[in-house]
């Protein structure tokens, strides 16, 4: 410094360099600045990770609604189904993922489950949740028409008067897993409790003649109901469905059990706020406003409803409590 002193004239010329440079250095930050903030999300494709296998409700929820939001969204959402270990291993493999926000997975309630009953150490909070987008109240157990049973009751009366006799469908950890603990809980009965896979396997079997009972979405197996296949035996909600009015519910039967299922959408922990925010603003214009997705997603007897991640959040911790209390008190 005390030589660039000595030597106005060169110290003049350095200084004036020195600030040209810094200018210059300071337009192209500027500029990149700019061009960060211009740059919309997403730029690409994303791969949405289904938990569970193709043919099943979540599947076909998932791709309903990712059909819709591309339009919103302006890229592809590439379904990818990653099966095993109640839902596990595909969680996994998206809470491992880089949080860039091109990798979200869609599940339901069973990510809790997961935790709850020992399968994984972690859970919807240690996700970046971008919200819900569907309600499924249509929660029931089916049986093939020859059934000697026409309801739950029944069903419920034969369990209880030839313990371990029917088998039942679930998946280890799964949703259904717990439907079935609760309601051994509260009526005494006995199950075979047969892990039988995702959902589509699970009516496989159920057709086949390898288990008796299958818990599922009523929506997914409708076309069933209708060639006089299966029958339902009610539904584990607290009021029938519109779309199915002669159903009854199994609280009617003396059953009071009930398990509403939420599908939610999160990205790995850390990823940008502002992207997880533009994948959930998209959502939510779809599930609110878009009337051909609402249609669509309801003929499945399901219910478009859309809650941000703080809403969803909240509701995730209150049916999360709920869901521990249910199962230390089956243990």
């Amino acid at each position: 410094m005390s030589k660039w002193m000595s030597k106005k004239t060169g110290s003049i010329f350095m200084i004036s360099t020195m600030t040209v440079m810094l200018a210059a250095c300071g337009s192209e930050e500027s500029s990149g600045s700019s061009e960060g903030e211009g740059s919309k999300y997403p730029e690409d494709s994303i791969e949405v990770v289904v938990p569970a296998g193709a043919g099943g409700d979540t599947d076909r929820n998932t791709r309903t609604l990712a059909n819709y939001m591309e339009e919103e969204l302006g890229v592809s959402l590439v379904i990818q189904n990653v099966e095993g270990s109640g839902g596990s291993t595909g969680t996994s493999e998206v809470l491992d993922s880089d949080p860039d926000g091109y990798r979200v997975v869609a599940y339901h309630d069973a990510m809790l489950l997961n935790n709850i009953l020992g399968l994984t150490d972690y859970s919807y909070s240690d996700f970046e949740l971008a919200g819900i987008s569907i309600l499924d109240q249509s929660n029931t157990f089916m049986v093939s028409a020859e059934a000697e049973y026409d309801n739950a009751e029944e069903m419920i009366e034969y369990a209880k008067k030839n313990p371990g006799d029917v088998n039942v469908a679930t998946e280890t950890g799964a949703f259904t897993h717990l439907q079935l603990l609760a309601i051994q809980q509260e009526t005494g009965a006995e199950f075979n409790i047969v892990d039988a896979g995702g959902a589509s396997d699970k009516i496989t079997a159920l057709l086949g003649g390898q288990v008796d009972v299958v818990p599922t979405s009523l929506g997914l197996v409708e076309e069933y109901v209708e060639s006089g296949e299966m029958k339902s035996l009610g539904i584990l909600a607290e009021e029938r469905l519109e779309q199915f009015p002669d159903v009854p519910t199994f609280q009617e039967q003396g059953i009071d059990v009930t398990f509403d299922k939420t599908f939610m959408w999160a990205f790995p922990p850390e990823t940008p706020e502002e992207v997880v925010n533009t994948f959930s603003e998209a959502m939510e214009t779809v599930v609110t406003d878009n009337e051909e997705f609402r249609e669509e997603i309801s003929s499945y007897a399901v219910q478009p409803e859309y809650m941000n991640p703080d809403e969803a959040e909240k509701l995730l911790d209150e049916t999360n409590e709920y869901y521990t209390e249910l199962n230390e008190s089956t243990e």
